[in-house]
């Protein structure tokens, strides 16, 4: 029986999804996606759930889609339909990341590339090891990013970043993405794996029902103007003010005590 391609671990309240083509540096397959897609289905599905790492086995995290996929033969041709590929695959990833009802924390432990930075950088948070970089490789390859690279570098660094980072395909080394706002944290590379686990384990034990309608008020906000954010936070409070962890939230604050959040 093959090794599966996504290696899925717990711990506590969180679960690890870990890349696993090392040999490849963890580059996408047809078959990797759907493992992975799966495997992400499965966390948004199950209540013990309550917060994923995605990381990648051996030295890298992902080194974006694998050329020598089968899926990406060219036809009689010699014309390859990428196209089909980013609505078969890459947008249904990208969009499962960021509609997860729990928090996703991407532990980036070496290389992430292409659509593998952009998949990283769709995480909630991203905790890089030092010797990791970050390569927007399309335009060596005439493409422009995917996996919602597009979307995510001006919103992170700004248009001018995003548009140098997108046009030289220059490496990014984790250091310098903390400095520039597209990471949240670079570490020592000994300290990856606790430091992401500390983290994931940290905003399990808050309100993730919260925190997941926090992370879409602000996606929606950046295309809204004030009176419309507005509105959206006046309707979420309104829902969320009607949920458990607000009682428990508050009778732990006024009882001095460590709330027990579980909506979800």
């Amino acid at each position: 029986m093959a090794e599966p391609l996504v290696l899925v671990t717990q711990s506590g309240a969180v679960r690890t999804l870990a890349l696993n083509r090392p040999a490849a540096l963890n580059s996408f397959t047809g078959e990797m996606h759907r493992q992975l897609l799966a495997a992400l289905e499965a966390a948004a599905a199950d209540a013990a759930v309550r917060a994923v790492i995605l990381t990648g086995s051996g030295r890298g995290f992902c080194a974006g889609q694998d050329l020598n996929d089968p899926e990406m033969a060219p036809d009689a041709d010699g014309n390859v339909d990428i196209g089909r590929l980013i609505d078969a695959y890459y947008q249904p990833l990208a969009l499962r990341v960021r509609s997860m009802p729990i928090p996703v924390v991407a532990a980036v432990n070496g290389v992430a590339a292409g659509a593998g930075a952009n998949l990283a950088l769709g995480c909630d948070m991203v905790v890089a090891a030092r010797s990791a970089s970050f390569i927007q490789a399309f335009s060596k390859i005439g493409l422009v990013p995917d996996c919602g690279g597009t979307w995510l570098l001006p919103r992170l660094v700004g248009r001018a970043t995003a548009l140098a980072l997108a046009f030289t395909g220059d490496k990014l080394m984790a250091e310098d993405a903390q400095r520039i706002g597209l990471i949240w944290q670079c570490v020592d590379d000994a300290a990856l794996a606790d430091s992401a686990q500390a983290l994931a384990a940290r905003l399990a034990a808050l309100p993730v029902k919260a925190l997941a309608e926090t992370r879409r008020a602000i996606d929606a906000a950046m295309g809204m103007d004030l009176p419309e954010a507005l509105a959206i936070e006046g309707r979420l409070q309104r829902m969320l003010g009607r949920e458990h962890d607000y009682r428990e939230g508050v009778a732990a604050f006024q009882n001095k005590r460590a709330p027990q959040f579980k909506d979800r």
